[in-house]
Parts: structure tokens; C-alpha cells; sequence
């Protein structure tokens, strides 16, 4: 369906103009309506309208641009749908969730639109400051949501350990965006790679290019930039860890494929000069990100925290495209970070909803679930095996592709990438250890009490999605992979 007759020369933006009116209006909602439902229903039927453009105008292929500084196309409508999934979950469970602020409602929601309208921002970007842009909107609005916890004092301490280090983060960022623009006069991704094509590389765009990597590492919790993510998990309420582990980090991977991949793959003169560099400078990242993440998870007793170095190797396994760099390893990656949406997406809806029950965090607080709640248990068993890439599971089918698309390119020679993609094959089998150890809580050690557990109708239905999701995805790939390809095609 055409929205341009509705929306004009602002079509390219119609999803964001909407989650903007959102944005405005949420705080005067609540003032006038005095009631959290109210606020928590307006907000949900704007997040499902501008959901419902971004789809339209994905199928029937919209290309466009905005004032020359935004574009849509079929990468940047994927994009902003896996945004906009996360947020309509984080939305859902909102008002039903016990953890969540119940003094600044209208605020907490215009927070997490404003969060989204970065991310969407990022997507639509092909500039690096306005990407910058986006990656601090988003930012900014996350730190003040990591606080908004009720009388939970963690909450105020990884709120001020997430502004420290995200501070730092953009420190280093707007360093290397001055390096190349001082370089090369000029802040569009596609210029900076044709100027370095006249110009060569050197040492200040290699010190651009690290401090760049490092201060969009610092985003999705690649290691050794990764110490904020457990601590602002366990920390956060449930949907805002939610909304983190599955948004934020989504959108500094996006900010990896948008400038590097960009800069390496279609700016063939970067590669020819240090693209294998940057390729194995990527691959040592992916390799120890996933390492770590999975090890370190092993000892962990609170599950938000295990879920949170879960997240940190998950990124690791997608880190893995930065490497391969090419068309399939990105249609992999992108499919990976759609089942990656619902998997962990549904583990922390099952970990909010048992916490509304009046059930801990510590996995030791699972024991006997099995009894008390069976759905639960075994959508918890789903999203955990899917994690760890059990067949026929969504987490299966896009590790598949996406580790495959490091051992053999698509014409069948084998890659330089093979020992990438085994150490990234035992990472999984490190991880279902700490995954089976939730399963044997639920399933086989006994808890205190059989008395059945009830849990809000919101959280239900989130998780029925997830559960929904992973196993249709991993058996029908081709629904959400077609639109990867598309997209990768797109970017690159």
C-alpha cells in the first residue's frame, strides 16, 4: 500500500512521525487520564499503527529519502520492524509488570519511544553524525530508564555505571568521527570510502577507525567493552533489560554493518588497502566476545545476569559477519538478530512475569516450575534450547546459516573464517551447560511449594508470541530471510 499520498515528501519517516506524536503526547495522557491503564493503552495502539506503515510500505518495496539526510529502503524498513517488535513487547508488559515506575508514567513511555526513534534514526542513516545522533537519543533516554525502578537501589547504581561508561563510549566515538572527517573533510560513509580511495590509509585513520570500533563496542557488549551489560540488567526492571538486550544492542550491530561494512565491502579501495586487517581485527573480537560471554555465564546464580552474558555472546556469534564480509554473512546476521529478538526477548518476558508472581531472580528460585507453571516452564526450556541452537528451533536455522557463511562462501570454496566458525560451534556447546542448568532447576529439583503460579495476561501473551516465533521461524526460515537477503542487498 502507497503512503505517500498520506504522508508526502515525509513518507520515508512515517513510522517515526508516529512514535514521535507518541513521544509528545504520552506525558499530557497520563496528566489528563490519571490513569496508568489509559496511558499504557494509548501508548500500545500508536507503537501497533506505526508498526502497521513500516510492514506496508517493507512489502510493497518503498524506496525514499527525507530532507537528504534519512533514507528508507528495504534495509533500513527491516530494521526499524525489529525495533519495533522489541518495543511493542517492552510496551505489552509495561503497565502489568510489578517492577516498573509508577510516578512518571506518561515520562517511562515517552522514554522508550524516544529510545526507539534513535534506533530508527540509526537505520534510516547513511552520515556518521546522524548516526551519532540516534546512537546518544537512544542512549540518553536508556540511562534515565535504567533508574526509573521501583525502590530498588541496584537500579540507581547500574543507571550510574551505564552513564559513566556510555559517556566514555561517546568520547571515543565522536573522537573517530573528528579524525575522519579532519581526514577526508566530509562525514558521509560513502565519501569517507571513495576519498580514502584517492588518499590511502593511515596512521590517523587507523586511530579514527580503533577508536570508532571501540566506542560502538561499548553498544552491544563486545568484549572487553562489555562490564555494564550484566550489571544494568540485573539492575534495570525487566521490560527496560528486555528492551536493551534485544534493541539497543540490535542497533549497535546495525551501526557496525552501516559504517564498516559499508566502508570495507563497497568501498572496495579501504579493503584492497585494510580489509584483511579489519576483517581479523573483527574475527579476534567475535572470537573472545562469545568466549568470555559463554565462560563467565557458567557461574552465575541471578538469571538476569546469566542472560545478560548470554546477550554478550550472542553478539559475538554475530560479530561474526564483521569478519566474513560479504552479502550471505549479512543476511545470516540480520536473520540471527530477528530469532535472537524472540529467544531472549521471551526468556526475560518469563523472567518478568515469575518476578510479578512473587518468584526471585536466582535460578536456584526455578526449582520445581515445572509444577507450579508448566507453560512456562516449557516455553522457558524453548527459548533456552533455541539459544543454544537446538534443531528444529529458530536459534538452530540462523546459527546454521550464519556459521556456515563462515566456513564456505556461496560458490562452495572454503573460507579463511573455519576456525571462526568452530570456535563459535563449541561456544554453543559451552552454553547449553548453563542453559540445562535452568532446564534441571525447573524439571527436576524440587521447590518449596506445588501451589499453582498466576501470572498477568500481558506477559502471556508476549510469551505466546515468542514461543509462536521460534518455532515458526525455525522451521519456515524463508519468512523473515527473504526480507534479509533483500536487505543485504540493499546496504551493500
Amino acid at each position: 500500500m502507497d503512503m505517500t499520498p498520506i504522508f508526502g515528501d515525509l513518507t520515508a519517516i512515517a513510522p517515526m512521525i508516529i512514535l514521535i506524536i507518541a513521544a509528545l503526547i504520552l506525558p499530557a495522557v497520563h496528566l489528563l487520564a490519571k490513569k496508568r491503564t489509559v496511558t499504557w493503552a494509548v501508548a500500545l495502539v500508536l507503537v501497533i499503527v506505526s508498526l502497521v506503515i513500516n510492514v506496508l510500505m517493507l512489502t510493497d518495496n518503498y524506496v525514499g529519502t527525507t530532507l537528504d539526510m534519512v533514507q528508507y529502503n528495504a534495509y533500513s524498513g527491516l530494521m526499524i520492524l525489529l525495533f519495533q517488535i522489541v518495543l511493542f513487547l517492552a510496551v505489552l508488559v509495561s503497565n502489568a509488570s510489578v517492577e516498573t515506575t509508577r510516578m512518571h508514567v506518561g515520562a517511562y513511555y515517552s522514554l522508550l519511544m524516544g529510545a526507539t526513534l534513535g534506533m530508527m534514526f540509526v537505520a534510516e542513516s547513511s552520515d556518521l553524525l546522524t548516526i551519532f545522533v540516534g546512537v546518544e537519543l537512544t542512549s540518553i533516554s536508556s540511562y534515565a530508564m535504567v533508574s526509573m525502578k521501583r525502590n530498588d537501589p541496584r537500579a540507581a547504581e547500574s543507571a550510574v555505571k551505564y552513564v559513566i561508561i556510555g559517556g566514555m563510549s561517546t568520547a571515543l566515538t565522536i573522537y573517530g568521527i573528528s579524525m575522519l572527517y579532519g581526514l577526508t573533510g566530509t562525514t558521509e560513509i560513502a565519501a569517507i570510502a571513495a576519498q580514502t580511495q584517492l588518499e590511502g590509509i593511515n596512521l590517523m585513520f587507523g586511530i579514527a577507525l580503533v577508536s570508532m570500533i571501540a566506542g560502538y563496542g561499548f553498544k552491544i557488549a563486545a568484549v572487553p567493552f562489555h562490564m555494564w551489560a550484566p550489571d544494568v540488567y540485573e539492575g534495570a526492571s525487566t521490560p527496560v533489560s528486555l528492551f536493551l538486550a534485544t534493541g539497543s544492542k540490535k542497533m549497535g550491530l546495525s551501526v557496525f554493518f552501516q559504517i564498516f561494512l559499508v566502508m570495507f565491502v563497497t568501498g572496495s579501495s579501504c579493503a584492497a588497502i585494510a580489509g584483511e586487517e579489519v576483517q581479523y581485527l573483527f574475527a579476534i573480537i567475535a572470537a573472545f566476545t562469545m568466549t568470555i560471554g559463554n565462560v563467565v555465564a557458567i557461574a552465575q546464580n541471578n538469571i538476569k545476569r546469566m542472560l545478560a552474558y548470554s546477550s554478550i555472546a550472542q553478539a559475538g556469534y554475530i560479530l561474526i559477519v564483521m569478519s566474513v564480509m560479504n552479502e550471505y554473512a549479512l543476511s545470516a546476521g540480520l536473520f540471527h538478530m530477528f530469532t535472537h529478538v524472540f529467544m531472549k526477548g521471551g526468556a526475560f518476558l518469563i523472567v518478568g512475569a515469575l518476578i510479578c508472581a512473587g518468584i526471585g531472580e536466582k535460578i536456584s528460585d526455578y526449582r520445581g516450575l515445572a509444577k507450579k507453571a508448566p507453560f512456562l516452564a516449557f516455553a522457558m526450556m524453548l527459548f533456552l534450547f533455541s539459544l543454544a541452537g537446538i534443531p528444529p528451533l529458530a536459534g538452530f536455522t540462523s546459527k546454521f546459516f550464519l556459521f556456515s557463511s563462515a566456513i564456505g562462501s556461496v560458490d562452495g570454496v572454503t573460507s579463511q573464517w573455519v576456525w571462526l566458525a568452530f570456535v563459535a560451534i563449541l561456544n554453543s556447546a559451552i552454553s547449553l551447560y548453563y542453559y540445562a542448568r535452568v532446564v534441571k532447576a525447573m524439571y527436576v529439583e524440587k521447590g518449596d511449594n506445588t501451589d499453582k503460579i498466576k501470572i498477568p495476561a500481558p506477559f502471556l501473551a508476549g510469551i505466546v508470541i515468542c514461543v509462536v516465533a521460534v518455532i515458526v521461524l525455525g522451521v519456515y526460515p524463508q519468512l523473515i530471510f527473504d526480507f534479509c537477503e533483500s536487505a543485504a542487498a540493499a546496504l551493500l
